[in-house]
Formats: structure tokens, sequence, C-alpha cells
């Protein structure tokens, strides 16, 4: 069965479904770095541009459509405008409706952050929903965290969307049920020496964390003016705005000293496999592209699923 990815990024989404047998046959995003990235990565080259420029005929077709739409104006992170996101971001959505109206594909997956299911008193999702069962779409969603579904150490809750056209389809669908968590955050940390550059040994900031990061066994992340402690000994979620500043990024206490996580140790916690390449680029652009990804063991157990609905 053929996919399209939209809103690829750097291919989270995609990795997840072709581990279930799925084929890629288009993905488009419009952020050049994450191109790079991408295309270091997969042999089919993602269409970079503005999706509301793309055109129809352009897409081949296909039978589920994926799309991480943006975020950000929805998230907690963000700035809540939702629909009415100034930059336009909110307004996306709709170009993913005018994909499913003309091209019809039997199923769909679309991901966003939690806070989509209450933005604007439960009234956003609601349009949502409205505008994906006009198209003759069954339609249903879940919240589900990394930590529960994934089994990897990142407290990360991200609303899942999925649409059959076929009653059968829809009501085979289930999605996935929850699992033990046995992963902990050693294993999602590099096992080899770390560049002096990520640590804050001799660094201004160092003063402020001494005190606070005491437990090699616990994530912390700096919030400007005090530290944050994890409590439940996993990953607090990685966010686009890790690429905005290293007080973004989650920090750790090893042998060494206090640091803040790598790129490849952002991967690692959202599950990419160890032979994802990392292009040579700002690491400002692969914190930013990590946090914008989606875990993709969960990923992997929603497409897999979808499969079996699919499958007669």
């Amino acid at each position: 069965m053929k996919f399209i990815d939209l809103f690829a990024g750097i291919g989270g989404i995609k990795t997840g479904f072709e581990k279930v047998g799925f084929d890629c046959v288009f993905s488009n995003d419009f952020d050049k770095n994450a191109k790079i990235t991408f295309d270091l990565n997969f042999s089919n080259p993602m269409v970079l541009g503005d999706i509301q420029e793309i055109k129809l005929d352009d897409i081949p077709n296909f039978d589920v459509l994926c799309g991480g739409f943006p975020c950000q104006p929805f998230s907690i992170a963000g700035y809540r405008q939702g629909f009415k996101d100034e930059d336009g971001r909110g307004n996306l959505f709709f170009d993913i409706v005018r994909i499913l109206k003309e091209k019809k594909p039997k199923a769909f997956l679309l991901e966003n952050v939690k806070n989509l299911k209450t933005h604007d008193k439960g009234h956003t999702v609601k349009v949502i929903f409205e505008q994906l069962e006009s198209l003759g779409y069954k339609v249903d969603k879940d919240v589900l965290n990394t930590i529960k579904y994934g089994n990897l150490p990142q407290n990360r809750e991200r609303i899942y969307i999925v649409g059959f056209l076929e009653q059968e389809a829809f009501e085979k669908f289930e999605f996935p049920k929850k699992i033990k968590l046995t992963k902990t955050i050693h294993d999602c940390l590099e096992n080899k020496k770390i560049d002096d550059k990520y640590y804050y040994n001799d660094k201004p900031l160092y003063e402020k964390l001494k005190d606070d990061v005491i437990k090699k066994d616990t994530v912390y992340q700096w919030r400007r003016k005090y530290v944050r402690e994890n409590k439940s000994g996993v990953c607090p979620t990685l966010t686009a705005n890790m690429g905005m500043g290293g007080h973004n990024v989650p920090i750790i206490l090893d042998s060494k000293g206090i640091r803040k996580l790598t790129p490849r140790e952002c991967a690692n916690f959202q599950g990419f496999p160890k032979s994802y390449k990392l292009p040579d680029i700002a690491d400002s652009h692969l914190y930013k592209q990590f946090g914008n990804s989606v875990s993709i063991p969960v990923i992997k157990r929603v497409a897999k699923n979808i499969y079996k609905a699919l499958n007669k």
C-alpha cells in the first residue's frame, strides 16, 4: 500500500510506516534544512515547497495520507492561536482537507500536540472532525504517550487522528494498547566520549546548575531562572524550540560533568534507528528537527494497525 508524507520533516512518520510495509510515494516539507537531513537518509528526495502551492496533479495516487501538521499554533510551547495563527500555519490543515477531497485515499493519520484536543475549549478539534467527516471518513482519535506506548523514556503526549472511508476498516482498527517501559535514559545516551562543546563545566550557566543537577539517572531542564528535575526518571518532551537556545535542551550529569543532550541522543529518545545519519549542519537545526519529529515506535504501532484494518 502506498502513502504520502505531508509536513514530512526529517522522515519520522515515513520511517514508522515503511517499517510495517507501506511504500512512500511522495514527501513534502518547506524546511530546507529538514530536506538536507531527509535526503541524506532516503533514496526518494523530499519535494521542497509550501503545501499551499503543491498542485494535486503533482501528487501520485496513494492509499493513506500521513501528516504531522504544524503543531506550534496549538501548542502550549507555541502561541495557542490555532486556526488564527498569524503565520498561516494553523490553516494548513485545510490543505490536508483539499488533498483528501480530491484524492479520496482509503485512510489517513494525522498527528499533533495533545493540546489540540482542548484548544479553544474543544472547538478546534470539533471543526477538524466535521471537515473530515464531511468527506465521508469515519474518524477516531486518541492521545498516546511515548513512555506508555513506545517503550521509550520520553514523556511525550501526542494526539493521533485516524480516518477510514470504509466502515469495515474503521471497525477493524484499534489504537495500540499500553506496553511496559523497559528502557531507561541510559539506553538513549551515547556510549562514547562527548565533545566538550556540550558541557557547561566552564560556562557561565554552570554556577546556576551545579547545586541542582546532582543525579546521574535524571534528566533536567534549565527554565531560564531555575532547574526543573524530571521526577519520573525519563526525558521531558523534546520540543522544536530546543533549536532556539541551549537552555531548552534537556540536561544530564555524567562522569565528566553537566551537559546537554547531543543531537544523536535526541534522535535516540525519539526512536530513530542507529543507522539514521545526521548531516554536517548546525546543532540548532538538528535539535529543532528532532524536537519537531515523532516517536517512531509509536508511529510504527499505529501504522501496523492501519495496515491490518485495510487488509481484508
